[in-house]
């Protein structure tokens, strides 16, 4: 019939039956696992990435480039001196807070806890190339290795008992110079300090300033520049007042060595620069020839 030619069956999409859904698989667990604190060091100056292991072989020093990382004062102990020589003095002397310095005793206690230290000096005897001597650390970790009463009476100390003992007194120095919440009597310690390494010099007992990184402030104007030899580790900052200080006050733009100890020794401020890896044996040198010249038993 006519009307079938102008008929279509309408056609309907079909839709198959629908397949069930895959499980979807959930990503195995990452288990992180907290890096030890302590086990890989960064090299500040090129970047190289080092274990502790081969840190300490290599005496804390970078052997990409020679950087010189910071060290405690224990640890300085341990690279300077004969294993098992050491005997601490005046461990007892702490700080106190005799001006009321707000948040001072809590500052205290912080640096204390991070450095396993009291004070942020360690004095004592030793011996070194089993020659004894006497020792003196300052920490750059204990509130920045700043100077307070505390610390100056425990150099001054290590200073009286080299003369009494007439044995040659070594100094590692680091500090950002007077403890700002001990005010005068943090800086009375220049003073204190220079009297008595007077006393040593008049006594001929050898005083050997070994300048590392960063010894700056009412430190580097006292005893740090005083020593009868005054070495400095490699790329050690050594000066008073700041780079930035310095040339705002001056108004002129500074060398890009500025105050490094290779600065200093050219211009005659430090007599050698020694790599951590020599310096035992440097010092060792000096104080075995100061020994065999009868300096330590001059009147």
């Amino acid at each position: 019939m006519l009307k079938d030619l102008f008929y279509r069956r309408r056609q309907y999409a079909t839709l198959g039956t629908a397949a069930e859904p895959k499980p979807v698989q959930k990503p195995p667990e990452v288990v992180e696992r907290d890096v030890p604190k302590g086990l890989v060091q960064k090299c500040e100056a090129c970047g190289n990435l080092l274990m502790a292991k081969e840190l300490q072989k290599h005496v804390y020093t970078c052997p990409e480039c020679n950087f010189h990382f910071r060290v405690d004062a224990r640890t300085r102990v341990e690279l300077t001196l004969d294993t098992g020589t050491f005997i601490e003095l005046d461990a007892g002397i702490t700080s106190t807070n005799p001006l009321g310095f707000p948040e001072y005793e809590s500052k205290l206690a912080k640096a204390q806890s991070a450095t396993g230290m009291v004070e942020g000096a360690l004095t004592g005897r030793g011996e070194i190339d089993g020659m004894p001597v006497l020792m003196a650390v300052m920490d750059p970790g204990f509130m920045m290795g700043s100077m307070g009463a505390a610390v100056g009476e425990k150099l001054t100390r290590a200073m009286e008992r080299a003369c009494v003992e007439r044995k040659p007194l070594i100094l590692f120095t680091a500090s950002g110079g007077a403890r700002m919440q001990e005010a005068i009597l943090s800086l009375m310690q220049m003073a204190k300090t220079s009297v008595a390494l007077r006393r040593m010099h008049d006594s001929g007992v050898l005083f050997v300033s070994v300048i590392t990184h960063p010894t700056t402030g009412g430190v580097s104007a006292s005893f740090a520049s005083l020593g009868d030899i005054i070495i400095a580790e490699p790329g050690a900052m050594f000066g008073f007042a700041g780079r930035r200080v310095v040339e705002q006050t001056m108004r002129q733009k500074l060398p890009d060595d500025f105050q490094t100890a290779e600065f200093n020794l050219k211009h005659g401020m430090v007599d050698k620069v020694v790599h951590r890896k020599q310096m035992r044996d440097a010092l060792a040198a000096i104080v075995r020839i100061h020994t065999a010249r009868g300096w330590a038993d001059a009147d």
